[in-house]
C-alpha cells in the first residue's frame, strides 16, 4: 500500500476540522450563536426537499447516529428553526417543517458553503473536483458495504 495511502485518516480529520471551524466562525459572522455545523446538516436536508421532510428521511441521508439526529430536530425546533408536524393520514409518520427563521438561516448557509467550496477547491479544475467528490463518495460507500454485511 502507498505510503500516502495510509495517512488518508489522518488528512480526513485535518480537513474536518479545517472545515467545521471555518463554518462555525462564518456562522459567528453572520450571528447564528445559536446553531452549530452538526445541526446546519439537518437543516440544510429539510430545506433541500422542499421545506417539509419525514424524519425517517433525514436519518436515511445523514451518516449519523439516529439519536445524534433526533437531538438535532429536538434542539432546532426548541430554537425556532423548525417545527414538527404529524401526517394527518398515517399519524405513525412525523414530519418536519422548516420556519421562517430557517428559510433566512438557508440563504446565509449557502453564501457560507459556496464560500467553502471555493476555499476548498481553490486551484481545482472541473474533472479533479469531479474526481475528488466521486473518490470520497466510493470511500464512504465501501464502509457502507461492510456495515451491510455485519
Amino acid at each position: 500500500m502507498h505510503e500516502k495511502s495510509k495517512e488518508i485518516a489522518a488528512y480526513n480529520s485535518v480537513l474536518i476540522n479545517k472545515i467545521d471551524d471555518f463554518i462555525k466562525e462564518k456562522f459567528k459572522e453572520y450571528g447564528y450563536k445559536d446553531i452549530n455545523p452538526s445541526n446546519a446538516s439537518v437543516l440544510c436536508i429539510v430545506c433541500r426537499n422542499g421545506g417539509k421532510v419525514k424524519i425517517g428521511e433525514i436519518y436515511d441521508s445523514l451518516l449519523k447516529q439516529k439519536s445524534t439526529i433526533t437531538e438535532s430536530i429536538k434542539k432546532l425546533v426548541k430554537k425556532g428553526y423548525l417545527k414538527k408536524v404529524k401526517c394527518t393520514k398515517d399519524k405513525r409518520v412525523t414530519y418536519v417543517v422548516v420556519t421562517e427563521k430557517a428559510k433566512i438561516f438557508q440563504k446565509d448557509f449557502n453564501k457560507i458553503s459556496e464560500e467553502l467550496s471555493n476555499i476548498i477547491f481553490e486551484g481545482f479544475d472541473k474533472e479533479e473536483r469531479e474526481i475528488l467528490n466521486d473518490l470520497i463518495v466510493r470511500a464512504i460507500n465501501n464502509f457502507n458495504k461492510k456495515e451491510l454485511q455485519s
